[in-house]
């Protein structure tokens, strides 16, 4: 019995209480997402470029 009211009350507040993004709001989320992770894996990439310079530099100092 406890698990049946705990489901109907989940839904009541789900379907009742939550207020749920718009179309709109859900498309600007997205966008903002990529956009952050497309600038983020840049910086890692030219943080990893940055790095494999200056481990071969400085392997070749020593061979």
């Amino acid at each position: 019995m406890k698990i049946k009211n705990y489901i109907q009350e989940a839904y009541t507040e789900l379907v009742h209480k939550v207020s749920w993004p718009t179309w709109g709001e859900l498309q600007s989320s997205a966008i903002v997402v990529m956009v952050a992770s497309l600038l983020i894996s840049l910086v890692i990439f030219l943080m990893d470029i940055s790095f494999k310079n200056i481990l071969e530099l400085v392997y070749s100092l020593f061979y």
